[in-house]
């Protein structure tokens, strides 16, 4: 089926939730269960989880899985390759995933060995070679270690995000910027709400509308989104008020590629997106 000739659903709307596609599969909700679907919409596992927490994607082949109290991962067939024996635990990444048994963190290879042990109140997924640390909940500031498990960037931050391509977003006195990989400022907190950047632009927001800057911090799309999305796959998500409240999609010129018509969009992944019509939601095909 197609919707105004330049939207083609590979997989119509059926299902009552979902999440984009990771490493070929997809989870999707069912009445009040999980499961997952690979892309000609076959349940792969099927549902299964009673809530989303406890469903996560794959990441580097496993999944992570709570039995019992205790984290342990499965792969994508659902067999359980790394027992549930963390108190808490996240997705794999370059490798490595963190872990925290008997209240202390820490990072685990892929055969469950403890390559880094930590002294710190909770520590994330690796992205570009460095990861985020919390020395404290009182004061509530992150840093960033690397992978041998050295501080290479004090905690001074609230709530910072990953780096993605070289660049961290950050919040300094209730504004946006981004840091470099040594914590210096590259482009100087001045936004209400920003992203991370993805393929090379970022979106902001100036007063009440969203556009892009590029990373010397120059508008590349003027703000005119009533809300807007990561670039992936050469595409952002929008979303407009003067839509009926609906979702589009937009190139990295600025250009209107799908007009708003959806209650629900996500970003393209691996060829596909999620969309939602009504209270059904499915998946379509990159144009």
């Amino acid at each position: 089926m197609s919707i105004n000739n330049n939207v083609n659903f590979v997989i119509p709307p059926q299902f009552d939730s979902v999440l984009g596609f990771c490493e070929g599969l997809a989870l999707v909700k069912v009445v009040d269960k999980w499961g997952y679907i690979n892309k000609s919409s076959q349940f792969v596992i099927e549902p299964q989880f009673d809530y989303l927490a406890l469903a996560p994607t794959y990441s580097e082949g496993r999944a992570w899985v709570v039995v019992e109290s205790k984290v342990g991962y499965f792969d994508t067939s659902g067999q359980v390759i790394i027992e549930p024996k963390f108190d808490d635990a996240g997705d794999f990444s370059e490798g490595l995933a963190p872990v925290i048994i008997d209240n202390r963190s820490g990072y685990i290879d892929k055969t469950a060995q403890v390559v880094i042990e930590l002294e710190v109140d909770w520590a994330g997924e690796f992205h570009e070679g460095l990861a985020l640390i919390d020395i404290g909940k009182e004061n509530a500031l992150s840093g960033y270690i690397d992978k041998t498990g050295q501080v290479v960037i004090q905690p001074q931050f609230y709530r910072p995000r990953n780096f993605k391509e070289g660049l961290a977003l950050v919040k300094i006195d209730d504004k946006y910027g981004y840091i470099d990989k040594s914590g210096q400022l590259i482009i100087q907190p001045q936004f209400d709400d920003a992203g991370d950047f993805t393929e090379g632009l970022a979106y902001v927001k100036i007063d009440d509308y969203y556009g892009y800057i590029n990373k010397s911090g120059q508008l590349t799309i003027q703000p005119q989104f009533d809300d807007a999305g990561d670039f992936s796959q050469g595409l952002a998500v929008f979303w407009s008020h003067r839509s009926d409240n609906k979702y589009g999609y937009i190139s990295k010129s600025g250009e209107v590629v799908i007009q708003p018509q959806f209650d629900y969009a996500d970003q393209f992944q691996e060829g596909l997106a999620a969309v939602a019509i009504g209270d059904k939601c499915g998946y379509i095909c990159h144009p």
